[in-house]
């Protein structure tokens, strides 16, 4: 389960040279927190930092952008960071909601979901991350031909995600109920912390690549 409340984290958040600070105000200005014309992609809800940290070690042409809005979660990923610094990579601590506020129409080359909390309850299925309703501001910050990786171990999540796709008029390029067995799309995944603690219980992963229409 997540720590919702370390003391002290929301000062030290505030603190960090890693963290977009005032990220409504940086709408438009994203771009130069890196000073280069790389494409950014950016993964909603990154706990602690592990797989975006980990594809910004392995691809230093690609900028990213890890946003999550509980601040205990986030200050482990900024204590990595401290750890071993990486020029491609920075933070925001932010809801979701607010996506389209922070980053401009078609600025982002791609959005990785990994994970996300599955709302169980039928009355807050718009809150989930892969509902109709965030695909539509998705929409909105992806470049034409952008892509979403989405990433699950909750059958139900995925069963909800892929029925979101085809009423939000996504086009879907490929999905998987079993990643680890599937010789194509598990190449050069990467796991999340997650992801591997739910695959070493025997929970098989499910996994989309949708595009922007």
């Amino acid at each position: 389960m997540r720590l919702k409340n370390v003391p002290g984290s929301k000062e030290y958040i505030a603190q960090s040279n890693f963290v977009i600070h005032d990220e409504t105000e940086k709408k438009g200005k994203i771009r130069d927190c890196f000073s280069n014309d790389n494409p950014i992609r950016i993964e909603i809800g990154m706990g602690k930092g592990r797989f975006i940290y980990d594809l910004a070690s392995q691809n230093p042409d690609i900028n990213y952008i890890g946003i999550e809005k509980y601040s205990s979660v986030l200050l482990r990923a900024i204590q990595k960071m401290e750890e071993n610094p990486l020029d491609n990579l920075i933070f925001i601590r932010m809801d979701a909601e607010d996506i389209t506020e922070v980053f401009q129409d078609k600025e982002i080359d791609r959005i990785y979901l990994n994970f996300s909390d599955p709302w169980p309850k039928d009355r807050h299925a718009k809150r989930r991350l892969e509902s109709r309703q965030f695909l539509e501001r998705y929409k909105k910050i992806l470049k034409d031909g952008g892509l979403i990786e989405f990433k699950t171990d909750n059958n139900d999540l995925f069963d909800f995600a892929l029925e979101e796709v085809e009423a939000a008029g996504w086009k879907m390029l490929s999905f998987t109920r079993d990643l680890h067995n599937d010789d194509v799309l598990s190449e050069g995944n990467v796991m999340t912390e997650y992801e591997e603690k739910f695959s070493a219980m025997g929970n098989p992963i499910n996994k989309y690549i949708i595009q922007k229409p």
